[in-house]
């Protein structure tokens, strides 16, 4: 069964750093992509980062560029999210998904995915 978990979430000042981890099971992280995923009260799920976990190709929302880094461990099957420089706009649950049809750009968008985690809540204070 198709399970992610994430974790790493909590309430840091603005400036501050935070790692999320997205664990697996039930399938091998490099036959799909993965996409972190944020949202906040009132909004729209919306992409963060999505990484092809075969060959490690990365993509990032213009939002987070230069500030976040999205990166996997084949071996524990686990995606990770570290976040650096957080602003309180970062505030949001985060949630990792697995697409189906692996790399492309149907990756960023939300719809589509077939499975998420229940989500890992970050705050960032001003």
């Amino acid at each position: 069964e198709v399970q992610l978990v994430e974790s790493g979430g909590g309430l840091v000042q603005a400036g501050g750093s935070l790692r999320l981890s997205c664990a697996a099971s039930g399938f091998s992280l490099d036959d799909y992509a993965i996409g972190w995923f944020r949202q906040a009260p009132g909004k729209e799920r919306e992409v963060v980062a999505c990484i092809n976990s075969r060959d490690g190709s990365t993509l990032y929302a213009d939002s987070v560029k230069g500030r976040f880094t999205i990166s996997r461990d084949n071996a524990k099957n686990t995606v990770y999210l570290q976040m650096y420089s957080l602003k309180p706009e970062d505030t949001a649950v985060y949630y990792c998904g697995m697409h189906p049809r692996g790399w492309g750009p149907w990756i960023q968008v939300a719809y589509g995915y077939d499975h998420w985690g229940e989500g890992t809540q970050v705050t960032v204070s001003s």
